[in-house]
């Protein structure tokens, strides 16, 4: 019996995977993170946006993608020390080690093109200097693809209720809601839920304000400073936004707009003239 047609490339056989490359030497590599959320979403709920939108953009792209890295870069949704948030972290240092070492093996093996997606934000913190790296020393493409989240969810605008002030596209709120109970709505437990907002710090007094997730505050009316803040220090409940505005139709909107997007930008990565020379692949770091 044949195995069951897969693009997932930890389904496939080693020689499948020779196949593949006959033809595109494009794949994706999946990034995703396990932590923290508001109580009613998983602490997968990054991992799980991600893969929806990486399978539905397989599907339609006919590009093989890795299997989901479940640990990312996430330091300030550890929580206070023995609060139990079940969060996993990568230091930075270690976070840059597995890109480069997860990039390097598929250069190794053929591929000339590598699209790194990820949902989570904080992925995207610390991984330029390893990407230039991975560039200048193979000349191969390489790339970081964020999904749809946070302040650039206007691709996916039309699905979104919630106004401003609710920051939709955030932390555990309408969007990422939705996705989940998409992927398997078994995960998500609405008698949790609660609506929040972020707030600046307390401990920084009242003249400084935060309106959502990033690292930056607001002083004067102007959001111009970056503060290396803990989850827990602006965010009460894990949860920025509505979640009561979230379906499951919404988050397999999402992943239909979001992957149709994802396999239109591979589309363009694949006609690329780039080839890594074969000296650059040898990967001596490996052992």
């Amino acid at each position: 019996m044949a195995r069951k047609k897969s693009w997932n490339i930890f389904d496939m056989s080693y020689d499948e995977v020779a196949d593949y490359l006959k033809t595109n030497d494009t794949i994706m590599i999946s990034m995703g993170s396990c932590e923290k959320h508001g109580a009613h979403c998983p602490l997968g709920t990054d991992s799980f946006t991600a893969m929806g939108v990486i399978q539905v953009a397989a599907e339609i792209a006919k590009t093989c993608y890795t299997p989901i890295m479940p640990v990312g870069y996430s330091p300030h949704h550890m929580g206070r020390v023995g609060e139990g948030s079940g969060t996993l972290t990568f230091s930075g240092d270690t976070y840059r080690r597995v890109v480069y070492d997860l990039a390097m093996s598929m250069i190794y093996h053929g591929f000339n093109k590598i699209v790194f997606v990820t949902h989570h934000g904080s992925n995207s913190k610390v991984i330029d200097d390893v990407l230039r790296k991975i560039r200048y020393e193979t000349e191969c493409f390489v790339c970081w693809y964020k999904t749809p989240t946070e302040r650039t969810y206007s691709l996916i605008g039309d699905i979104v209720e919630g106004p401003p002030e609710e920051t939709p596209g955030w932390h555990a709120g309408e969007i990422e809601t939705s996705t989940v109970m998409a992927w398997d709505e078994g995960l998500i437990d609405m008698d949790k839920a609660q609506k929040d907002t972020a707030h600046a710090p307390r401990w920084m007094g009242e003249k400084f304000s935060k309106r959502d997730g990033t690292g930056f505050v607001t002083f004067m009316g102007v959001e111009n400073i970056w503060v290396p803040m803990e989850h827990h220090e602006y965010s009460d409940s894990a949860t920025i936004g509505n979640p009561f505005r979230a379906s499951k139709e919404k988050g397999e909107k999402y992943f239909e707009i979001a992957g149709k997007a994802l396999a239109a930008f591979l589309e363009e990565v694949k006609k690329f003239n780039i080839k890594v020379p074969d000296e650059a692949r040898s990967f001596k770091n490996r052992a």
